[in-house]
């Protein structure tokens, strides 16, 4: 009596089917986290219809078509288990159709992250506003003459405009720093 489409399977039943040994199946679940099939009491393993779909996907994409462990890896981390069922039961229009939806996927996510680059860095110009010179170089804060403008230095004398320039290109760096370490937490 043969097994409903939609029954679990056995380890023996996935590794007869397949035309494997049952050891290369325990082997790619170390190496395949999306291979999770159902352990009970004893650690017997039951395979989902889905995860049987799945190592069909594998098998086909490294014996077949001559894939490596981490070139199968890769598809799978880039357009998903979807992907891989697709092109393991042959049906290369949906894996061309998954392939497209997570490049389009990614496309709007990179504009969306352009965007808010952008908008962070329009918000911050607006909070510090812009140079109104370049500094022609980084000189040190006491060896510029200055002029009788500008704001006033703990020492009662007036910072030159060249000071004030640099002071808040310091600042427009030190901002800049604090954006990148923000991207990255």
């Amino acid at each position: 009596m043969d097994k409903s489409p939609d029954a679990f399977r056995t380890i023996s039943e996935v590794a007869e089917d397949l035309d494997l040994p049952q050891h290369v199946l325990r082997f790619w679940e170390t190496r395949f986290t999306h291979i999770k099939p159902m352990k009970r009491g004893g650690g017997r393993r039951y395979y989902r219809p889905l995860d049987v779909d799945l190592l069909k996907g594998i098998r086909h994409l490294l014996y077949d078509q001559g894939y490596t462990i981490k070139g199968v890896q890769r598809l799978l981390r880039e357009n998903g288990t979807q992907f891989i069922i697709a092109l393991g039961s042959g049906d290369t229009a949906a894996a061309e159709a998954i392939s497209q939806q997570r490049q389009a996927t990614a496309r709007q996510e990179e504009a969306l992250a352009a965007e808010q680059s952008r908008a962070d860095a329009d918000e911050e110009a607006a909070v510090m506003g812009t140079p109104k010179s370049a500094p022609q170089g980084r000189r040190l804060f006491g060896l510029i003459k200055g002029d009788d403008e500008g704001p006033v230095a703990a020492d009662g004398k007036r910072l030159s405009k060249d000071n004030r320039t640099l002071l808040q290109e310091t600042l427009f760096d030190l901002l800049e720093c604090k954006r990148l370490l923000d991207q990255v937490r």
